[in-house]
């Protein structure tokens, strides 16, 4: 007899009459248990992703071509001009124009992990409507229309086999029609898509009000959260990212997300991500990320800045220019002292390339990273971030810009993990026989406990030799082959 009641408890619990219970609740306080940010995020420092989707068509202005063409300015002027009335030809339109032919899910996580990115993904949905999966929710997606390709799932599948972690970013929070049919409101800043009578974004029709979020807001609510919960059962992203709008969401159904999403990564025993902006999330349950730039001074906590390659728009537009390597890689190590992470946009055209011009920036930055992975992967913030006098202005949603113009007269300050080594990088090519000299490194101030026992120019490892002034420590910049982007000087502790 007790052998059949061991055997009819093994049937209970396999048959999934005993299933794990949610361990968290849709509550913030239930939802701060969790460990907001993981120590592979910490270890990770750089990640890539990109701007893709319908508004590539276009390829006009920026990704915000959608919001525009619907309200008068140059935009609309262009597209009326380009494609005809918007009686005629709406922003669906475009949507049998994106065939990322060229697309290639194998490829792109190549290069992304050769340009050094530890996590990688696409933005799975823009303001714009369309999803970036193969979605039984939302009949505008990537799956059954444009590309008919799963790009999500395809780029999910290339990037954790090359051992990286995968990040899906949505910013549809903004999508709905937040007006209630009055014109005096149609420019509102809080939806994407004006009600334009005459167009399709006063359509009722029920497919097309999806994609145009012409429809009331508590179905709009499940809509947000149902394909959520669509790509965490599909894709199980490590990270999802949210744009800014996200307190347009209800609290209840940011925190039902939550939930979900935790509890799904308990029973799968990962580790995951919830990355914010501005003051949508509690600190105690997501990473906070800082667009187009970063803290000014160190944070205690983890951090996230999103900051894109290209000068003038985050999606591909006709006549884009872009950041030198430079710039990315010593606003990136700036980051990385005060305890941030990054994570870098690429824009692909609509037939899917990322053209040359791109793929040479990021291959010049992987070379960098791998030069001195030691330096940056699985490292930690010192005492302090670093010194200097570059000039970093205000950044347009807080902290500072993403393109302070550092020289080699900046510098900053990682450690390594188990306190062996401090590296000290120079934000740009100092001249051979010049002296690096700083107080901030002096015996009165932030000089290591335990001495410093040697100091090594990484990359060519050449010895170096170092002491103090009256009151300041000193370095003088070995005869060696100096990287134009920046160089790290590895100090060994006692």
């Amino acid at each position: 007899m007790r052998h059949l009641l061991s055997l009819g408890l093994v049937l209970l619990m396999t048959s999934g009459l005993f299933a794990q219970k949610d361990v968290y609740e849709a509550n913030w306080e239930s939802l701060s248990a969790h460990n907001e940010a993981p120590e592979w995020f910490s270890d990770a420092k750089f990640g890539i992703y990109f701007h893709w989707g319908v508004y590539s068509v276009p390829a006009y202005y920026s990704e915000w071509y959608p919001y525009f063409m619907y309200r008068d300015n140059k935009v609309k002027e262009h597209h009326i001009k380009t494609y005809g009335e918007l009686s005629e030809f709406n922003y669906h339109d475009f949507v049998p124009m994106f065939k990322g032919k060229q697309f290639d899910a194998e490829e792109w996580a190549q290069l992304f992990k050769d340009a050094g990115a530890k996590f990688a993904g696409p933005c799975s949905q823009h303001h714009d409507g369309f999803a970036m999966w193969d979605s039984k929710v939302n009949p505008w997606n990537s799956k059954d229309k444009g590309p008919k390709k799963d790009i999500t799932g395809l780029l999910s599948k290339a990037v954790k086999e090359r051992d990286m972690k995968f990040i899906a970013t949505f910013h549809h929070a903004r999508n709905l029609q937040r007006h209630e049919g009055n014109p005096d409101k149609f420019a509102t800043y809080h939806s994407h898509f004006a009600h334009v009578p005459g167009t399709a974004t006063a359509s009722t029709d029920k497919k097309i009000a999806k994609m145009y979020g012409n429809i009331p807001a508590d179905e709009f609510n499940e809509y947000w959260f149902d394909q959520l919960k669509e790509v965490i059962d599909q894709y199980s992203p490590d990270i999802i990212w949210f744009d800014v709008w996200l307190r347009m969401i209800p609290l209840e159904y940011r925190q039902q997300f939550a939930a979900y999403y935790l509890n799904e990564a308990k029973k799968k025993d990962q580790e995951v991500i919830i990355a914010y902006k501005q003051a949508a999330i509690p600190n105690t349950v997501g990473v906070l990320d800082i667009e187009q730039g970063g803290k000014r001074d160190q944070s205690e906590s983890v951090w996230l800045t999103d900051i894109t390659l290209s000068n003038k728009s985050w999606s591909y537009i006709e006549g884009q220019t872009y950041k030198t390597p430079q710039m990315v890689v010593r606003n990136m190590i700036d980051v990385w002292s005060k305890n941030g992470v990054v994570l870098l946009n690429v824009s692909p055209t609509a037939d899917g390339v990322i053209n040359q011009e791109q793929r040479d920036i990021l291959k010049r930055i992987g070379e960098w990273m791998k030069k001195y992975d030691e330096a940056v992967y699985e490292t930690r913030p010192y005492s302090i971030n670093g010194f200097g006098n570059a000039k970093a202005e205000e950044g347009d949603h807080g902290g500072q810009t993403a393109k302070v113009k550092y020289t080699a007269k900046d510098a900053r300050f990682l450690k390594s993990k188990d306190g062996k080594y401090i590296y000290l990088f120079i934000l740009g090519k100092p001249a051979p026989g010049s002296v690096i000299s700083t107080k901030e490194l002096g015996v009165h101030k932030y000089y290591p406990e335990e001495g410093i026992k040697k100091i090594t120019h990484m990359g060519t490892d050449t010895t170096c030799e170092w002491g103090f002034g009256d009151i300041n420590f000193e370095l003088t910049v070995p005869d060696a082959e100096m990287d134009d982007i920046a160089n790290v000087f590895r100090m060994e502790l006692n």
